[in-house]
């Protein structure tokens, strides 16, 4: 299908790079949805000293290391990252336009807030209802309502989406991670429904799976139609359009079939990228050298 005329310029702009936006950034440019993520602001996570509850490291990270790996996962995903204040957003037609303080204009079909520290951006979009007055360290400011997002990130406004700021959902580095990610997931299924699917298909779920898992019967498209017929909620598609969301969907399903060669291809890149971001002397010293005398041998 061609492209309109007015099509915007991104799929989905993030206004914020911490954890929360960078959450949500993973998954829509996964699916493959164009992705901006607009990140300048006052960083929650660079006042940290040091972060020792985000699981995966059980020593802790440095907030500048796991702030490097953030914006690392950013580019591998796909996303395109941008080092700018994003001023308002406003309504244009049915898309929005984003302005940032330095000159920059796009337009974009989805925004996700996810900024911590000011929403006011978001301003140009409220009809009432969506800031309220508050005192923060002796001073009234205007702040975003925090019920005015749903509990999905899902808002009022079609199209807008909010990670960040929430009610305690912002408050640790990893709620917030979780929390943009869960708030990405209800833009994409928002998508995927306006596009036909409905009940258990609708929903994302972005993982990779062995090649084992489609043996016997799951191996056959045939019997994932079956599935899908089963799983497809009340829809306004046609039966042509249900035939093609159909095939896209085993489509997708078998696109993340891994073979174990690729698997083991995987974990030495997702190790050697990890390691790209570590202290050369730490690893080397967490590294007993008979390790590094029997990997020598046997290379």
């Amino acid at each position: 299908m061609p492209e309109a005329a007015d099509a915007p310029d991104r799929d989905v702009v993030v206004v914020g790079g911490g954890p929360s936006g960078t959450g949500a950034a993973i998954f829509t440019a996964r699916y493959g949805l164009d992705t901006v993520v607009y990140d300048r602001g006052n960083a929650a996570l660079a006042r940290a000293a040091f972060v020792e509850n985000y699981p995966g490291f059980p020593g802790g990270i440095d907030p500048e290391t796991l702030t490097a790996l953030l914006h690392d996962h950013l580019d591998a995903a796909g996303a395109t990252r941008v080092a700018d204040l994003v001023e308002s957003v406003e309504r244009d037609g049915e898309q929005f336009r984003v302005e940032t303080a330095d000159g920059e204009t796009v337009t974009a079909r989805s925004v996700v807030a996810a900024a911590w520290y000011d929403a006011s951006y978001l301003q140009p979009l409220d009809d009432g209802g969506m800031f309220e007055t508050e005192e923060h360290h002796g001073e009234e400011r205007e702040q975003l309502d925090r019920d005015f997002p749903n509990a999905d990130g899902s808002t009022a406004v079609e199209g807008l989406y909010v990670a960040a700021p929430t009610e305690q959902r912002n408050a640790q580095a990893i709620t917030a991670a979780g929390h943009g990610a869960h708030v990405a997931r209800t833009l994409l299924q928002d998508r995927r429904e306006a596009e036909g699917l409905a009940g258990e298909v609708a929903p994302v779920y972005d993982w990779l799976r062995p090649e084992s898992e489609f043996s016997g019967d799951w191996a056959e498209r045939e019997r994932w139609r079956e599935w899908f017929e089963n799983e497809l909620g009340d829809t306004d598609a046609d039966e042509a359009e249900i035939d093609r969301l159909r095939e896209r969907y085993i489509d997708r399903a078998f696109d993340t079939a891994r073979s174990p060669a690729e698997i083991e291809r995987l974990r030495y890149e997702g190790h050697r990228r990890l390691a790209g971001h570590l202290d050369t002397e730490a690893v080397l010293d967490a590294v007993d050298n008979s390790e590094i005398e029997a990997y020598l041998d046997g290379r």
